[in-house]
């Protein structure tokens, strides 16, 4: 900043550098010695050191001189005054908190509230608002770089932002702190940023946008109305975590945003402190809601609402009705509708409403009631629920017991708790809707999201006094944010240190965290305290207690782990977190981590009348109900789980998820951090308290950051800085003339005599540890105070000196006057002296002198004048010559940049001949891609030729498929139906059984309701409670009624089925008479069967009816009875009433009686009287009580005798029911018998005839399909003739089969004339023919897999077996080592245990020292310090180096070609770099000698401006100096002629040099766009030739769809015109025929089928052995080099344990002889407990190491694997183009650099030629001749460079196609062997179901031949005994109608007899089994 004033923004973001530069604070600081020391009010003070005495230190307080003595380690160092206020402070050179809090302080106290530390932005709250959030502001940080600014949010949502569009990685802001810190505002002002910086960079084209970010802006208020609310810290406490993610397009725009929550708090709203407020929008919805949603909303003032605690709390500076308006408007705004608003606020009402539910307890009973119940029925209408179902569901709920549902009593305590925690659902419920309707709104654009920036707001890490469930849990996410951080800062300090080529031993500081975090999460192995918490819920009698036993037993010895000694409560126990020691109170966590609720109000809820109210509780299931609560134990609440349906789960399980899935967001992103701070608890502005910063910057993870800070190196500064500052330090180490910044430092560095581990020289700047830089400020200070001394010294011997000659000539004048005083006194009265004197004046002699003096003198002016005026004369004539020469030098390289240009014009003709070459590749590839289409259209032209050939085969195959199918179909459908009908039967009989049982018990059941309610009755007290269960029981039963009902009408639906099924099996069967008429008689039976249940089932039906009706009647009854118990109940009051009035009346006069004994005689007639009126009334009470008793025993017996006749009606309409049914069901029989007689015998001739015509031409097909079986059997033999030898088994096992269905067939052959026992074999062979058909598949199935299994189980065992026996000897030898390893370490673990004694035997004895005890602590913990940071330098080297070589030797032997390359592109880059450097060093000597120059120009001016005036005044003068000066004005004139016409001449080449970088610039954006273009036109025709393929694909899909349809058409053509043309006698001979032809065709195909089976075995073997061959093969590759690597490594762990065991043990031996020595002395003594302890650390540390390294080295092994696999992928083709490209690149735009550092340095030496040292200038010149002459040669062999790498490049892309053509190649025969392979698993498997097909045909035909004949007999013989009975003539047991009806009949069957006698057989066979 300028001197200029500040402005009133201004002030509040810029510091006032004035006190820090300020001299005096400067001196204040160095002379005082200031430091830090503690303090309890400011927790840290300034004092000046004054005095040391050993460990103590006498300091002086600055505040008020006070002196005090403080322990040295108590003492922090206090930075110098350059640092005070610093923005950064991680560039303190003391990372202290002292410092820290300083810094944080003064800057708060100035008005500035940001302020960074490292990563993080500490934001302090002000308390106030501060003019830093304008439009002003957002446009001064808009696209500027962190360090060009101060410290605000809107730079870090700026850079990330930037960083989003410029790298195109997500980003993430992380705001963290406590309550009231500024978390939610500062969240504010990002999203206003990002709204301001996203809209105004692109345009308003899209309206859309601006309401996007508008609803982006709204959607605070809505969040802030249902999750903030007012607290003790802040008036607008956000309660709930959340994370928004704002989505961004390729430019930039917002195109949608998402919010996610966690953790919201819904207890707030049952419950709050003093002076809180629950969340605001119920305040809001009270005071703002008028009018008559009011009404509808049934709201009621604050004080009446039991969950509003502290009633109206106001919050200042906000009115609840305005924000009320507001919130409204903002869900307006985001597209809430009217109807989703008043919803949403009948929600929040009714959590009110549940407030105001009070329950009470009974008076003996633990029993909860609730005797006022409005507030429950405001609560079921705002929530559209049955108040009944909501009052039994809250007193009495439904409990699941094992298997049966009964009703629990509810308890006060059990009923409240049930309240609370519906309202916390149903709000947590309301507030997750608003949420994702919010998400809705925000996700409604169409655009895609190329990036997103997510901004964090979550409570930071939180340590009280009663730490619960919540606090674990937000401490657990600072655990896993702050390891986030760590992890960020190790990778930019790795990034830093690697930029600038310092060695460094990187470590993973996020690794510290980890034990904590596992401790926490861990799932098993042990199990963490969440996976135990779980497992706890899953247990039932599980509490709080066990839980934290079972934790401390699993987790006791965790380092991170403790559990406290003095136990107040078994429920404690404290993890130790990064930011300290936190106590939990394990109370009630089971109950909060399962969070169950009543499920019988949550299903009353899903099943609201109101969808908003059922959508919100549609995933009621979910949740933990009262079975659970009812296997709880009585000392805890609900700790046993059954998961629900697998949906159960834990509030635990659901957080971790949701933090693991925010992590992988988080560390997929490029994290930025802001670190909240509440300056104190007053909200009071200007206030800060130092002890509670000091709390938060511990939680909040600053002060962890500044430690990891100091372990490596924080302070960084600039080399030509550090040279300015610090060369005083080194002035004469340093030559003159010009020098490497690098250099220099380096030379200062040896000449400081700095310790090298402290400091670190990079490529830009020196690195230093924590305090060298304050250490050299010291030095600094002291050297400056040295010089000034010398220089004060020099002055004052100076000045002294001179006083002394003035002392000196004061002496001699002193003398001279005395001398002349008494010369004149002595003369004064001489006469001649006084004549002397009166005579001098008078003579003119003495006035010659004086004039000539005056001339002497005026001569030599003028001489020295003249003498100056030719030196300058001579000056100005070499400056001359010197410009000419310059002049000439500056032609010269004027020369080489043009000649530069022309080689810039040649590279530019080389990149056009470079890209015409590129469109001739992409010619060529066109080209390839047109032959790789026309290779596809050959493809597809041979693919249809084998689909022809495959048509061919499958028209043959179809035709076979379609005889079989039919005459098979046929056969199966009518079994298939007898079997359906006989299962139907059965299961209707079951079903009838079942359906008497639940009658029964219905029936007791009704009796057990009869006599309960006769037992009920007797007590009056308990009416209410009976009739609610009565209502309940009543509701159950209408649930059964419906089931039953539903029951009846599936039994109808069945019962349709059944007769429509029966119906037609009777048609089909009808053919035989004595078969139909045994039919009948099972049918009748079966039927009457079937009506005896249907009637049976309207009978229950009926009853149900009635007893329904009784049960209405009984329920009248019921509430007759009531209404006379009430008023009986009125009468009584009223008889009690009269009762204790008439008592309270005796009492009265029983006073006045005893008061009046002593009266008179009257009195005591009275009182007889009032006596006798009292028995009187006693009386008539008595006889009213005995009436009562009367009237009620009179109303039982009524109501059980009306209810025994209402059961006899019931039974008597049952049976006359019943009675009625059978005789209807008699006469349907009849009837249906006789119509069924007539259709049978009418559809049988029918039948006949169309089986005939069947049978024909299916006997045609077959012969054709046996003739074409036999040919293609012929072809198959050839072709399959090779593979018969290997499959002998099968076919034996295919003979033993064929040969049991021959002897089966024998069978069949040979038992013709018994009918049923054939019917029977042919059934079962049949069956079994298939199963053993199906066995057999599945055990050659089975068999080839096996074999496959058992091939590569044996190719993997000889290859597990060769590995195995090489690493055998090398693990038996480690196996040796590691034993020798344990013992060493249990060696170690005695020696450690003995150290511990020895150590606990000095602490026993130096207990009484405790305080010097502490003091030592201090001393340690300082020592152990700076011991970690020298063991954690050394352990990372020693893994660096292990990883090191572990990496060069894989790398060695896998990527030798990559490295040559890569080391060749870092040699160009080093290179490269080295020339940056020295560019950069040469362009700042070259401002130095400009600044240089432009002061000399400055004094030129000057001394001309002198020479112009006083050659002015010589000019005026006369003399012959004129004529020189008039010659030298001439010369002036004539140089600074030349002078201008040099410089017209540099701009002139000035402008020329900024037109060729212009003209490069544009060949340069030329490029890149026609490298753009030529990219996006590949992907272009790469899509269009995927387009083409997929269109090519759809084609010939189509085509064989269509080829199909034909052949099916072709083959019902075929089969239907052969049916036509068959014959009865052609199919007798192709009977006989195939009975000779079948057992040929049975082995043929067993000949075909075994062969069919080994070739395409054969292929399968080859193909599987092909792919294992190659798995294998790199399977053991990669198993090979893992077991290298790990060998390797298992040698260096060997190695290093070795080390370390001679380490310990040296060590040990060491300590043991330090402790025998070193037994006397109190500061011996702690020396040596200091080394001891350290030691122990380290070998522990050492040992926790090694396990640690053992299981890095195993993940390194993997992610090792995977980096080679990756590697040699990413090594191929694209990568060497992609990486040339951009070197090429990258070396255009290094020449474009050299090129302008030409033109500055040009105009540097232009501008440094008016110096005054002309011999320099020439030195420089020469210098820059020669680097002008190295420049160009570099060019030059860069330019080569670039073609040689435009070679490979093209040989790599030849390479690149060949590769893929190959790739091409294989696919095509990959897929035509695939093919193939399809093509002959087809034609077996056809050729096996063909074979099937043909044998079961034969069968079929052959049997039905049979039976035909047999039903030929048959029906030859029926129709003779019909001709008998019709000459016999009527019998008189028939009725007329029968009579016609079945004359009719048979005489149909005697006309069709001969035509049906074949189908009358096929009926015959069918169900002859079942008629007998």
């Amino acid at each position: 900043m300028s001197k200029k004033a500040l402005s009133e923004e201004e002030k509040f973001l810029y510091l006032d550098k004035d006190f820090i530069n300020s001299p005096v604070a400067q001196a204040d600081w160095a002379a005082k010695k200031l430091v830090w020391v503690p303090s309890e009010k400011n927790g840290f003070d300034a004092a000046s050191i004054q005095e040391e005495h050993g460990e103590d230190v006498l300091v002086v307080l600055a505040d008020n001189a006070k002196k005090v003595t403080i322990n040295k380690d108590d003492i922090q160092r206090m930075n110098p005054p350059k640092f005070s206020k610093v923005e950064d402070m991680a560039e303190l050179t003391h990372l202290n908190e002292a410092s820290v809090l300083h810094n944080l302080r003064e800057r708060y106290f100035s008005g500035l509230i940001y302020t960074y530390s490292g990563l993080f932005c500490v934001v302090v709250n002000p308390y106030k608002m501060l003019p830093i959030y304008s439009e002003k502001i957002i446009e001064m940080y808009k696209g500027k770089k962190r360090h060009e600014v101060p410290p605000h949010i809107y730079s870090i949502s700026d850079n990330a932002y930037r960083n989003m569009m410029q790298n195109r990685e997500d980003q993430s802001i992380l705001c963290t702190g406590e309550s009231g810190a500024g978390k939610t505002e500062n969240t504010k002002k990002v999203i206003q940023y990002l709204a301001v910086v996203a809209s105004s960079t692109k345009g308003k084209k899209d309206t859309s946008a601006g309401e996007l970010e508008k609803q982006l802006l709204q959607a605070n208020p809505i969040l802030e109305a249902f999750g903030n609310a007012k607290t003790i810290k802040n008036d607008n406490s956000s309660r709930f975590g959340k994370f928004i993610r704002i989505n961004f397009d390729v430019t930039g725009y917002i195109v949608g945003a998402n919010i996610e929550t966690y953790l919201l708090e819904k207890s707030r709203c049952i419950r709050q402190a003093k002076t809180e407020r629950a969340f605001h929008i119920f305040y809001y919805m009270v005071a703002g809601v008028k009018g008559k949603l009011q009404e509808d909303l049934l709201l009621e003032g604050f004080n009446k609402y039991r969950f509003l605690m502290e009633g109206h709390v106001q919050v200042p500076g906000n009115q609840d009705d305005d924000m009320y308006e507001e919130t409204m408007e903002a869900m307006s705004i985001m597209g809430f509708t009217d109807e989703e608003r008043t919803d949403i606020l009948k929600v929040v009402s009714s959590v009110l409403q549940l407030g105001n539910i009070e329950f009470k307890k009974e008076r003996n009973q633990e029993q909860a009631t609730m005797p006022d119940n409005t507030a429950a029925q405001k609560w079921c209408h705002l929530q559209s629920v049955n108040i009944i179902d909501f009052t039994k569901a809250m007193l009495t709920p439904r409990i699941k017991v094992g298997r049966e549902v009964v009703q629990k009593a509810q308890t006060k305590e059990q009923a409240d708790f049930s309240v609370e925690a519906l309202a916390k659902a149903m709000y947590e419920r309301l507030f997750r809707w608003i949420l994702s309707r919010v998400n809705r709104a925000l996700d409604k654009t169409k655009r895609q999201g190329a990036s997103f920036l997510g901004i964090l707001d979550i409570a930071g890490f939180e340590i009280f006094e009663d730490n619960s469930f919540e606090q674990l849990c937000i401490n657990y996410t600072n655990e896993r944010l702050q390891q986030l951080f760590n992890h960020t800062m190790f990778i930019l300090e790795q990034e830093e240190y690697q930029r600038e080529g310092i060695e460094w031993n990187f470590i993973d500081f996020g690794l510290d965290l980890q034990p904590c975090i596992e401790l926490i999460e861990r799932p098993n192995n042990p199990p963490g305290i969440l996976a135990l918490l779980d497992e706890e819920c899953w247990f039932p009698k599980a509490t709080d207690v066990s839980f934290v036993e079972k934790l401390t037993n699993t987790q006791g010895n965790h380092t991170k782990f403790s559990k406290p000694k003095q136990l107040k409560e078994k429920t404690l126990f404290s993890v130790l977190h990064y930011a300290g020691k936190v106590d939990y109170n394990a109370a009630a966590w089971l109950t909060k981590n399962m969070d169950p609720l009543n499920d019988n109000v949550t299903t009353l809820l899903s099943n609201s009348s109101n969808p908003f109210i059922s959508e919100l509780w549609r995933d009621g299931d979910r949740v933990v109900g009262l079975d659970t609560m009812a296997k709880m134990s009585d000392s805890s609440m609900p700790s046993a789980t059954k998961t629900k349906k697998g949906m159960f789960r834990t509030v635990g399980q659901l957080y971790k998820e949701s933090l693991t899935k925010l992590m992988t967001t988080l560390h997929n992103t490029q994290p930025n951090f802001v670190r909240c701070i509440i300056p104190n608890h007053e909200k009071r502005a200007g206030k800060l308290d130092a002890n509670l910063v000091l709390e938060q910057l511990r939680c909040n993870g600053v002060l962890e950051g500044i430690r990891i800070c100091r372990q490596g190196f924080p302070n960084r500064i600039m080399f030509q800085e550090f040279r300015q500052r610090y060369e005083i330090l080194a002035a004469s180490s340093i030559p003159k003339g010009f020098m490497d910044g690098k250099q220099a430092c380096c030379l200062m560095m040896n000449h400081l005599d700095l310790d090298p581990n402290l400091f670190r020289i990079g490529q830009s700047k020196v690195f230093f540890r924590t305090g060298v830089l304050a250490q050299l400020e010291e030095e600094r200070d002291l050297k400056i105070t040295v010089i000034i001394i010398a220089f004060q010294s020099q002055a004052r011997g100076f000045l002294a000196r001179k006083a002394f000659a003035k002392r000196q000539q004061q002496l001699t004048a002193m003398k001279v006057i005395q001398r002349n005083c008494a010369a004149y006194l002595k003369l004064r009265n001489w006469q001649w002296w006084r004549l002397f004197t009166k005579v001098k004046p008078l003579l003119q002699v003495t006035r010659q002198e004086e004039e000539m003096g005056a001339k002497e003198d005026e001569l030599k002016r003028v001489q020295e004048a003249a003498q100056r005026y030719e030196v300058e004369l001579k000056d100005i004539s070499l400056k001359q010559t010197q410009l000419v020469d310059e002049r000439n030098q500056l032609q010269e390289q004027l020369q080489a940049e043009t000649e530069l240009y022309a080689e810039a014009e040649e590279m530019r003709v080389r990149l056009s001949s470079k890209k015409q070459e590129l469109e001739e590749i992409l010619h060529e590839m066109e080209a390839r891609l047109e032959e790789e289409e026309d290779r596809s259209i050959l493809l597809h032209e041979e693919k249809k030729k084998m689909s022809s050939q495959i048509q061919d085969l499958e028209e043959h195959l179809e035709e076979e498929e379609d005889a079989r199918q039919k005459l098979q179909l046929e056969k199966v459908t009518c079994e298939g139906k007898v079997k359906k009908l006989e299962d139907d039967i059965l299961i209707m009989d079951d079903q009838n059984m079942k359906l008497q049982k639940e009658r029964k018990m219905l029936e007791e059941r009704s009796a057990d309701l009869s006599s309960n309610l006769a037992e009920e009755e007797e007590k009056s007290k308990n009416l209410t409670k009976l009739k609610n269960k009565h209502e309940s029981m009543i509701s159950e039963l209408e649930v059964r009624l419906k089931k039953e009902e539903k029951g009846r009408q599936e039994l109808d639906k069945a019962k349709r089925k059944l007769e429509a099924e029966s119906n037609d099996m009777q048609e089909q069967l009808a053919d035989l008479h004595a078969q139909i008429a045994e039919l009948k008689a099972q049918l009748a039976k079966k039927e009457e069967e079937l009506q005896n249940a249907l009637a049976r089932l309207e009978d229950e039906a009926a009853q149900k009816n009635n007893a329904l009706k009784k049960i209405r009647e009984l329920e009248g009854h019921i509430s007759d009875l009531q209404e006379d118990v009430e008023s009986e109940r009125a009468a009584r009051n009223k008889a009690e009433k009269m009762k204790r009035d008439l008592g309270e009346e005796l009492e009265a006069l029983k006073s006045e009686l005893e008061d009046t004994l002593d009266s008179t005689a009257t009195q005591q007639e009275l009182r007889a009287k009032r006596e006798q009126e009292v028995t009187v009334l006693k009386r008539a009470m008595e006889e009213e009580g005995r009436n009562h008793e009367a009237q009620v025993q009179e109303m039982r017996q009524k109501h059980t005798q009306a209810f025994e006749e209402l059961t006899e009606q019931l039974e008597q309409s049952k049976r006359v029911k019943s009675n009625l049914e059978k005789a209807k069901q008699g006469l349907e029989k009849e009837t249906s018998e006789l119509h069924i007689e007539i259709r049978s015998l009418a559809q049988s001739k029918q039948d006949g005839e169309n089986k005939r015509k069947k049978l024909e031409g299916q006997l045609v097909d077959l012969q054709s399909r046996f003739t074409e079986g036999e040919r293609q059997k012929a072809e198959l033999t050839e072709r399959v003739s090779k593979f018969t030898v290997e499959l002998e088994s099968v076919t034996n096992l295919l003979n033993e089969a064929e040969g049991k269905n021959n002897k089966l067939s024998k069978d069949v052959a040979s038992l013709t004339s018994q009918v049923h026992d054939s019917q029977e074999l042919l059934a079962e062979e049949t069956r079994q023919k298939l199963q053993f058909s199906t066995k057999l598949r599945q055990m050659e199935d089975d068999r080839n897999s096996l074999q496959e299994q058992l091939d590569e189980e044996s190719e993997a065992k000889r290859n597990v077996e060769r590995h195995v026996s090489t690493l055998n000897i090398q693990l038996s030898d480690f196996k040796k080592k590691v034993e020798e390893m344990s013992g060493n370490v249990e060696q170690l673990e005695e020696n450690k245990k003995r150290l511990q004694r020895d150590l606990e035997a000095s602490n026993t004895q130096y207990e009484e020292k405790a305080a010097a005890y502490d003091k030592m602590e201090k001393t340690k913990h300082r020592l152990q310090q700076e011991l970690e940071d020298v063991l954690m330098d050394l352990d990372s080297q020693r893994q660096v180096v292990s990883n090191l070589e572990k990496k060069q030797k894989k790398f060695d032997q896998m990527l030798a070609e990559e490295k040559m390359i890569s080391s060749k592109y870092a040699d160009e880059r080093d290179r490269a770099e080295a020339e940056a450097r020295e560019k950069e060093t040469k362009a700042l000597s070259l401002a130095r000698a400009l600044e240089e120059s432009q002061d000399g120009r400055e004094e030129l001016e000057r001394i001309n401006r002198t020479l112009k005036a006083e050659m002015e005044d010589l000019v005026s003068s006369k003399d012959d100096v004129g004529k020189s000066v008039h010659e030298l004005e001439k010369s002036k004139r004539g140089l600074d002629a030349q002078v201008e016409e040099m410089k017209t001449q540099l701009e002139e080449l000035e402008d020329e040099l900024q037109a060729a970088e212009d003209a490069k610039l544009r060949l340069e954006v030329n490029m890149q766009a026609m490298k753009a273009q030529f990219e996006r036109d590949l992907l272009g025709r790469d899509e269009q030739g995927e387009d083409k393929k997929r269109q090519l694909i759809k084609q010939v899909r189509e085509m064989e769809t269509e080829l199909e349809d034909e052949r099916k058409q072709k083959t019902i053509m075929a089969a239907a015109k052969k049916k036509m043309e068959g014959d009865l006698k052609d199919l007798e001979d192709q009977i006989e025929t195939s009975n000779k032809g079948r057992d040929e065709a049975i082995k043929q195909l067993r000949k075909i089928q075994a062969q069919m089976k080994d070739y395409q075995r054969e292929l399968d073997d080859a193909r599987a052995g092909r792919e294992d061959v190659l798995a294998t093969a790199k399977e053991s590759e990669r198993k090979a080099k893992s077991l290298e690597a790990e060998l390797m490594q298992m040698q260096e762990d060997l190695a290093s344990a070795e080390r370390g065991k001679k380490q310990a043990e040296a060590e040990r031996d060491e300590l043991a002889d330090e402790l025998s020595s070193n037994t006397s002395g109190k500061s011996a003594l702690a020396d040596e407990k200091r080394r001891l302890e350290a030691k122990i650390s380290q070998l522990e540390e050492e040992l926790e190491e090694e396990q640690g390294n053992m299981e890095m080295i195993n993940d390194r092994l993997r992610k090792s694997t995977q980096q080679v696999d990756q590697l040699t992928n990413e090594l191929q083709s694209e990568r060497t183009t992609s990486q040339k490209n951009e070197s090429a690149r990258q070396q255009m735009e290094r020449q474009n650099k050299e090129l302008k550092a030409k033109l500055q340095e040009m105009e540097n030496q232009v501008k440094s030629k008016f110096k005054s040292s002309i011999t320099a200038l020439e030195a420089k010149v020469a210098q820059l001749e020669e680097q002008l002459e190295q420049e160009s040669r570099d060019k030059q062999n860069t330019a080569k460079a670039v073609r040689q790498k435009e070679k490979k490049l093209k040989d790599v892309l030849i390479q690149v196609e060949d590769e893929r053509k190959q790739a091409e190649q294989y696919k095509d025969q990959a897929d035509k062997s695939n093919s193939r392979v399809k093509q002959l698993k087809r034609q077996l498997e056809e050729s096996e179901e063909e074979s099937q097909r043909i044998t079961a045909a034969r069968r079929k035909l052959q049997r039905e031949l049979e039976e035909a004949t047999e039903a030929n007999d048959a029906m030859t013989r029926e129709v003779n005994t019909l001709k008998n009975k019709l000459r016999r003539g009527n019998e008189p047991s028939f009725s007329t109608t029968p009579r016609r009806t079945g004359g009719g009949g048979r005489r149909t069957m005697i006309d069709s007899g001969d035509a049906g006698e074949d189908d009358g057989d096929m009926g015959g066979d069918y169900n002859g089994t079942k008629g007998e």
